[in-house]
């Protein structure tokens, strides 16, 4: 039961810390959502957006946070 507690307080603060970069990133003005790559269609009645070269770098970053976690965990 106690790793139970131990992995959730770690995603506890990892989702923390995913917060306040976001938080960050908007004070700061990172263009995230707005890359180049990122999908914006508008017309009169209809507005699609997808952020996809946002989405890729996130989850590259997220990759590479786990991979590093993973590495010195063992």
């Amino acid at each position: 039961m106690s790793e139970l507690g131990k992995t959730l307080v770690f995603f506890g603060l990892l989702l923390f810390g995913l917060g306040v970069l976001i938080i960050a990133a908007g004070k700061l003005h990172l263009p995230l959502g707005r890359l180049p790559g990122d999908i914006r269609y508008r017309s009169e009645h209809t507005a699609f957006y997808f952020p996809l070269t946002t989405c890729l770098l996130l989850s590259g970053i997220v990759s590479l946070i786990f991979w590093l976690i993973g590495k010195f965990h063992k």
